[in-house]
């Protein structure tokens, strides 16, 4: 058969090293950026997929929203007691799924190596796709990357590695550095809204955003209150110290507190381990949406102007303040 374009390797003609977005804290808007990551990076001949992050990162979610309906053998909420059924894939079953999920942390303490290399490999080699969650404690003994990868830390990289990388260390590396500033802004976010909405009465609906190593409180007019007042207060509960849990489905505690959270596991443990939060001491007016908004900030200090934030310089290029 000539080579022509439709049947030539789609790695030829593609260009994406990867692409990096803002990791979402809360269920719902994971599961949106999770159908629009499948829109735009996903193709029917993607086989290999890898799942990098750390626990209650929200992989689960992603998945679930990347591919609706996959039966996960397990997740945040429980474990699928059935043998995963990628061991049970015979090529000469119609029936057999087209997708299969392996939580690899999880059957490395029941399988070993060879055995879940054999699986993978014989689904892969029957055209099957397989979903590999922490897919960097498999990669050195499977020989080969996935043809896509997904990382969560403080972003949600995207990467279409090719033979030259980039690999999942690297890419693990990267997103355990940035994990931290996620969850810290996570559990200041919630903190501030808590005290919002207690301290102020301000009860009407709040919309959520994201900055770099913060988090975003949109307004649809300019409140009536006081920055410096509302960041002392926050900053009490930090120095405070109080124990921060999962206080059941879609709800979390902090101390006494109890509120709703549809990204419970994304929390650091205690407000005591939120470092450096301060408030911009101004609200930031967006033109074109015609919102004002609450801008918080953990970790390094890197000014308090919208041209201080570093988006491409590593810590030590751009000159913030460690932690």
């Amino acid at each position: 058969m000539s080579h022509t374009f439709l049947n030539a390797n789609p790695a030829n003609f593609e260009t994406l090293m990867y692409a990096t977005y803002y990791a979402p804290r809360g269920r719902p808007r994971m599961y949106n950026l999770g159908s629009l990551l499948a829109s735009r990076y996903l193709r029917p001949t993607d086989l290999v997929i890898g799942i990098i992050g750390a626990e209650g990162s929200g992989k689960s979610t992603l998945i679930k929203g990347l591919f609706p309906g996959l039966e996960l053998t397990n997740d945040d909420d429980g474990v699928n007691m059935k043998v995963a059924p990628i061991y049970d894939f015979h090529p000469d079953n119609y029936f057999a799924p087209h997708t299969f999920h392996l939580d690899i942390r999880y059957e490395l303490a029941f399988h070993q190596p060879f055995e879940i290399i054999d699986a993978v490999n014989n689904a892969i080699e029957n055209g099957r796709r397989v979903i590999m969650e922490h897919f960097d404690l498999i990669f050195d003994q499977l020989g080969y990357n996935a043809q896509l990868i997904f990382a969560i830390g403080e972003e949600l990289v995207v990467a279409r590695p090719t033979v030259f990388g980039p690999f999942p260390a690297e890419i693990k590396k990267h997103a355990d550095k940035t994990a931290v500033y996620r969850r810290m802004a996570h559990s200041a976010e919630d903190i501030t809204s808590y005290v919002l909405m207690v301290d102020y009465k301000y009860t009407r609906r709040v919309l959520h955003s994201d900055v770099r190593h913060g988090f975003v409180i949109k307004f649809p007019e300019k409140p009536d209150i006081p920055i410096p007042e509302l960041e002392a207060k926050v900053k009490a509960v930090i120095d405070e110290n109080r124990a921060i849990n999962c206080g059941g489905k879609d709800k979390i505690t902090i101390g006494d507190w109890q509120m709703f959270c549809t990204g419970s596991r994304t929390h650091i443990k205690s407000s005591g381990e939120i470092k450096n939060f301060r408030l911009w001491h101004e609200y930031v007016y967006d033109p074109i949406a015609k919102e004002y908004m609450l801008v918080g900030m953990v970790g390094p200090k890197q000014g308090t102007s919208i041209r201080a934030i570093h988006y491409f310089d590593d810590d030590e290029l751009s000159g913030s303040t460690p932690i």
